[in-house]
């Protein structure tokens, strides 16, 4: 939030108020029998958005690969731990796919295994199923791009819409604390975080009544990593949420519901934030790829998911000790991961695209 508006340029392109963007119906002809008259409405922005998201084959087809990993995150570890048959462990009891088909049960006797009709996808150096390993680390991706941007999206748009609409010393102030942010990257404050605490509170997580079990074991530095991406997020959405905010604030519906007497409150959750759902999705779609591939990189790096969990970052390291030998290991994940982070891409620009024609094909119609 500088006071130089320059930099929210882009998201002056996307600028999507409710009652100017809404085209007045065609005035009925006279001469035409009532009858046959017919009130004809043209589509609402929105809906000309939509359509034109629905249209883009790219788009489109990066909606239904996330949905698919989305999906398998979700269903396919209760479905996949009950496909299989009970056979003699290493430890000479009889186990079920319950146990062998989790991400985190390992036997030596069973390394670096192909594709079989026990391990879909083969196992790794240590004997644990890829493919749950696999459906685990796109679950954690999911779930700390999920939990950043909730903080990224609160934070930033109020932040910005409150700096934008009142402007003055609040911007002021709300400007100093996004600079400040702004002097700390994400992954090094990350690394702080997790440097500093570290493993030293796996034992407190570990009591916790419901998400106990999961940070315990090997997940509990992601609430840092959680917490250092969130924190040092969410100042792009403000000063894109602030640009945005000054322009919209200064439109006739604006004025005119203020001239009515609405009050400042009302304005601002009835008028400005429906129009920011614009500018706040194509900016989130950025940031969840930038925290996907942070989170990778700890984990990656040893600073974020620990064994016996997993992530693909984690993955992806412990393959690449063995990717002379076994490639898929470490190519797999490597593989996963591309897919995502490109199909998220592919729709922030689908987004893009279909809200920047709903303003282009707006302002013509403006100047015919």
């Amino acid at each position: 939030m500088d006071t130089r508006d320059q930099e929210s340029d882009a998201a002056a392109r996307i600028i999507a108020t409710s009652e100017p963007l809404e085209r007045p119906e065609r005035p009925e002809s006279s001469a035409r029998p009532a009858s046959t008259t017919k009130t004809e409405r043209s589509a609402s922005p929105w809906q000309e958005s939509m359509q034109q998201l629905w249209h883009d084959r790219r788009a489109m087809g990066s909606v239904a690969v996330l949905i698919f990993f989305v999906l398998l995150a979700l269903l396919g570890p209760p479905i996949y731990t009950r496909i299989g048959g009970i056979y003699s462990s290493d430890f000479g009891s009889p186990i079920g796919p319950a146990i062998y088909h989790s991400y985190d049960h390992q036997e030596l006797s069973k390394q670096d295994e192909g594709p079989s009709a026990r391990y879909w996808l083969g196992t790794d150096h240590l004997g644990r199923d890829l493919l749950a390993r696999l459906v685990q680390g796109v679950l954690i991706s999911l779930i700390v791009a999920l939990l950043v941007e909730v903080v990224n999206v609160v934070l930033g748009v109020l932040i910005g819409a409150l700096a934008g609409y009142y402007g003055g010393w609040m911007d002021t102030i709300l400007a100093r604390v996004t600079d400040l942010t702004f002097a700390f990257p994400g992954l090094l404050f990350a690394i702080l975080l997790t440097g500093i605490f570290g493993q030293s509170t796996n034992d407190y997580f570990a009591n916790l009544a419901v998400v106990g079990p999961f940070l315990a074991n090997g997940n509990s530095s992601l609430v840092f990593v959680s917490l250092g991406l969130a924190l040092v997020s969410w100042p792009l959405m403000a000063r894109y949420v602030r640009g945005l905010t000054l322009q919209l604030k200064t439109q006739q519906f604006v004025e005119a519901a203020r001239a009515s007497g609405t009050n400042d409150v009302q304005i601002i959750l009835r008028h400005i934030l429906p129009n920011l759902f614009n500018v706040v999705c194509i900016v989130s779609t950025l940031s969840i790829s930038g925290t996907i591939i942070g989170e990778s990189g700890l984990s990656l790096l040893g600073l974020g998911v620990r064994s016996p969990g997993s992530s693909l970052g984690l993955m992806i390291a412990e393959g690449a000790d063995t990717l002379e030998i076994h490639p898929w290991n470490a190519l797999l994940p490597t593989l996963v991961l591309t897919i995502i982070v490109l199909a998220i891409s592919f729709i922030g620009d689908g987004l893009r695209d279909a809200f920047d024609t709903r303003v282009s094909r707006y302002k013509g119609s403006q100047k015919d």
